[in-house]
């Protein structure tokens, strides 16, 4: 199911489901988001600290009740997360999915370790989702906000998603649904309820701050528990300070080239300035030569 897009007048939750959000961040975002007319809950969770672990935003329960209750309230139109970090897999057992479920769709945004919620809502719920930048981040420039905003109000317009340098590592085209988002959030929810392979669909895959071996072990493990058995197509993203660009490259090759199937290098999307929207769930192109993937319908009703 597809969410319906944002008009002028919505109002939209901002919550954070994983790590604690820089007020200085928060005090930017949101007035960019009410600059599009619309109207902005921020939930107790973003403001929130945790007793004993710093790198979360409030105790498992607060965070999953913030998310729980932006998604019930009928009055909210999507859910926004003001940053990743750390958290959403604490949080994601603890969320009523049957009762969202009965809810209806809804819009959600985030991207990073909100990996995590992306497969809990594209499994417990069928909704396609949007693997964005997200607001209180240092990653949210002028580029980053208006390609989102693109995604949310005129998604009609933003078919055909390209980043400034993506090519081909491996020639050919694809279709199917997009599934994926963070490799180590990916990697972190096998044998989890809510973890999804990525038969007969476009791969996305990016990650951040990992060392180079990191990312072969991660990869690897993906392809030992079958993740990649049957995938149509991989589109990669950012791997911000994961080491050099020719030596991701290589890797890349060697672990994923024998699957035989196109390969998108550097796609846009991912942990950096200007990093594209991308919606998972959603049926598209993958067309390696032209460095682009083609959503085949908008990706919000």
């Amino acid at each position: 199911m597809r969410p319906r897009r944002l008009r002028r007048g919505d109002t939209v939750a901002l919550v954070a489901p994983a790590g604690p959000v820089p007020r200085d961040l928060l005090d930017r975002a949101v007035p960019v988001l009410r600059s599009w007319g619309l109207t902005v809950r921020v939930f107790d969770s973003v403001h929130a600290g945790n007793p004993t672990f710093d790198y979360l935003a409030g105790t498992d329960e607060d965070r999953a009740a913030d998310f729980q209750q932006a998604w019930l309230d009928p009055a909210v139109s999507a859910v926004f997360a003001a940053r990743g970090g750390y958290g959403c897999m604490r949080m994601v057992d603890l969320v009523d999915w049957a009762r969202l479920r009965a809810a209806g769709p809804k819009l959600f945004a985030g991207s990073s370790d909100t990996t995590a919620l992306h497969e809990a809502i594209g499994v417990h719920l069928g909704v396609s989702t949007l693997f964005s930048p997200m607001p209180a981040t240092a990653h949210f420039d002028e580029l980053a906000a208006a390609g989102l905003r693109r995604m949310l109000f005129e998604p009609e317009l933003a078919m055909e998603l390209r980043g400034p340098s993506s090519g081909a590592l491996r020639g050919g085209s694809a279709t199917g649904v997009t599934v994926g988002g963070n490799l180590s959030l990916l990697v972190a929810s096998v044998g989890a309820p809510e973890h999804r392979r990525a038969r007969g669909g476009i791969a996305l895959l990016e990650d951040v701050t990992e060392n180079l071996y990191r990312i072969d072990r991660l990869l690897t493990q993906l392809l030992r528990v079958g993740w990649f058995d049957g995938v149509a197509g991989i589109a990669l993203g950012s791997w911000t300070d994961c080491g050099q660009p020719e030596d991701i490259r290589s890797l890349m090759l060697d672990r994923l080239g024998p699957l035989g199937v196109p390969i998108v290098s550097e796609l846009g999307f991912g942990h950096h300035n200007g990093a594209l929207t991308v919606p998972l769930g959603v049926r598209a192109r993958l067309d390696a030569d032209a460095g682009s993937l083609t959503l085949l319908d908008p990706a919000l009703g």
